[in-house]
């Protein structure tokens, strides 16, 4: 796989969220429900990275949250997210990422998560490890739930699934050392990966909304399981954490 492609689709993508933010009063915005929301500059985005793929890799299947699956019966398909964090693009805050992953014969082998605002630029290929700005990065050595610093994200409230995550989070924060909300799981995994965070949960994502970061945490020496402690992520809710810190976490997310 060449990741300079990867890397450089995930600049140029973030380069037109920027300059789109700078009049974003003129973008439109649409709901998708009454919380969740999508503007043209996501579509616009996906537009080019739709393009982008399918004039390099023509026969490459892509899905993509804003257009869904195009199909193209390969081994090969491309998992975009052209803006996750979406409510901090609209609110003018830096957390916000592009998310682009390839998967082969249903295994993620290559993933980059770009913060552009940041300037954080996070890419990982199967069996190669992770880095972040072409400098590896590993998970953090916390090994007690007391000392570390933890994310998550309240899509299913959004989505006005049950159980939602505010009985975990009770259980949860009083454990802790401290507890950070970003809203993008991208970038939130990119952290872990990196040793910026310590772990993170959530529930009701989607794979476009995770697959390259869960290859970041796996080739950075993390931890993921569902919320069972099984492989159904993101579907069964995704726990990813430094792997020392996982079990603790894990049992106090389901109430073990």
């Amino acid at each position: 796989m060449n990741h300079a492609f990867l890397n450089e689709l995930a600049e140029a993508a973030g380069a037109i969220c920027v300059a789109e933010s700078a009049s974003f009063k003129e973008v439109s915005i649409e709901y998708k429900s009454a919380r969740d929301l999508v503007t043209s500059v996501d579509k616009k985005v996906e537009a080019y990275l739709r393009s982008r793929i399918a004039a390099k890799f023509p026969n490459h299947s892509i899905l993509g949250e804003e257009q869904g699956l195009l199909d193209k019966q390969s081994d090969s398909c491309w998992i975009i997210d052209p803006i996750d964090g979406t409510n901090s693009y609209i609110q003018g805050l830096p957390g916000y990422t592009v998310s682009i992953a390839l998967q082969r014969k249903g295994e993620i082998v290559a993933g980059v998560v770009y913060a552009p605002v940041l300037g954080q630029m996070f890419s990982a290929e199967r069996g190669k490890g992770a880095c972040l700005n072409n400098n590896r990065i590993t998970v953090s050595g916390t090994s007690k739930l007391i000392d570390s610093v933890l994310s998550s994200g309240f899509a299913c409230i959004r989505e006005g699934f049950q159980p939602d995550n505010l009985g975990a989070f009770s259980r949860v924060i009083p454990n802790v050392r401290d507890f950070r909300r970003h809203g993008s799981a991208a970038l939130d995994l990119a952290w872990v990966a990196a040793g910026k965070l310590d772990g993170y949960w959530e529930q009701c994502l989607n794979i476009y909304d995770v697959a390259a970061g869960v290859l970041l945490v796996q080739e950075a020496g993390g931890m993921l399981t569902d919320y069972r402690g099984g492989i159904d992520y993101p579907a069964g809710g995704l726990v990813a954490t430094n792997g020392l810190i996982h079990e603790q976490l894990r049992k106090l997310v389901v109430e073990e």
